[in-house]
Parts: structure tokens; sequence; C-alpha cells
């Protein structure tokens, strides 16, 4: 059983970070930190996605972390093209100080962890409907976990199988989901937990 979400404030380069923060029951075998959609198309911590991915985290005996993003929620600043959205994700690494921290996000927040694990070293980077063909995402490390809808109409399939395929990556495909897995969501979660070693 774990406890209820709480509310944390970090300290970041354009303010405070707002993070929403879910724990196992007992003690986290690691820390999971969770990136949301674009900011400016209605991508919150609250996201259906992204709260799917910190329950499948704290299942897997992670600690999970979401912060919005500056201009967000009660988070300080202001939109800033993707450059202090990944300084946002790193002020809260720092915080926490967690040395290997998966890394994980959804649309535009997977394409910034993309961004962000060239600086650090997660343990696992898991991205799911990454924005590859609306952001520049870097290659990632081996081992990352893709997951993208069949149907997404946001986010091709195609785009992202491309953009894997030249990193030698498997793309794990939720039949039938769209971009934001609306009745899907259960599958992402299995996706999650279910590609886990």
């Amino acid at each position: 059983m774990r406890a209820a979400t709480r509310r944390e404030s970090v300290a970041g380069p354009a303010g405070r970070i707002e993070c929403a923060v879910d724990e196992p029951g007992g003690a986290a075998r690691g820390t999971a930190l969770i990136a949301h959609p674009h900011p400016l198309f209605g991508g919150t911590l609250d996201n259906k996605v992204v709260q799917t991915l910190a329950r499948a985290f704290v299942e897997l005996g992670y600690a999970a972390w979401r912060p919005n993003f500056r201009g967000v929620g009660l988070s300080e600043g202001a939109y800033d093209q993707g450059r202090g959205e990944v300084a946002d994700l790193a002020a809260v690494l720092a915080h926490l100080g967690a040395e290997r921290p998966v890394l994980a996000g959804f649309s535009f927040g997977a394409a910034m962890q993309a961004k962000l694990a060239a600086q650090v070293e997660p343990e696992r980077l898991v991205l799911v409907g990454i924005a590859v063909n609306h952001f520049a995402a870097p290659a990632v490390p081996a081992g990352t976990l893709l997951i993208h809808g069949e149907k997404d109409d946001t986010v091709p399939l195609a785009a992202v199988r491309e953009w894997a395929q030249a990193q030698e990556l498997p793309v794990v495909v939720v039949p039938g989901a769209d971009h934001f897995f609306h009745h899907k969501l259960p599958e992402l979660r299995a996706a999650v937990t279910g590609n886990w070693t």
C-alpha cells in the first residue's frame, strides 16, 4: 500500500518547480523522474499517461517524481522552447541526488528526457509517444524502452519506427492505442512493468 501523492517544490533555474511525488510502501529501489507533454498544449504533471507511468514505477518499487515544467501549475517561469525544460528536469535530479535515475516521459516530455539522457547516465530511459516529428531527439542509450500507440495520429508510428531503427531499438506497440492511450492505460502500464528486469 502506498501513501497518497504529495506535492513538493524544488528550486529551479527559473524559480520554483512544482512536483508530485508518489512512493512505494517500503524502501524505494531507485528514483523515476517523469516528464509531461507539451506545456503550451495542456500538458501537466496530472496528465493521465504521466500518472499511469508514475503508478507503474511505484509498482516496480521506485519513488516517482512528476515535475510541472516552467509556467505550468505552480512552477515559475515561462515556456523556453525545450532548453529550459531540460534544465528544469536536471534541477530536480540535482535536488534528489539521484545518481542513476530512471528517466521517463510522454510526447514532448519524452523528447526532453532523451536530451537529458545525453547529460546524465540513467538506469533506464522510458519514452512513450516520443514526439520525434516535432522535436529533434538525440540518439538514446541501448536498452531504452520505447512505447507507442498503434493508431497514434499525432506522432505517426512509422516516424518513431524509423527513428528507432537507425539505433537498432525495438518499439513496443500498444494495439489500438491513440497518442493519449484513451481506454488503453492499463495496457500502457503493463507495457512498462512487463518489460522491466
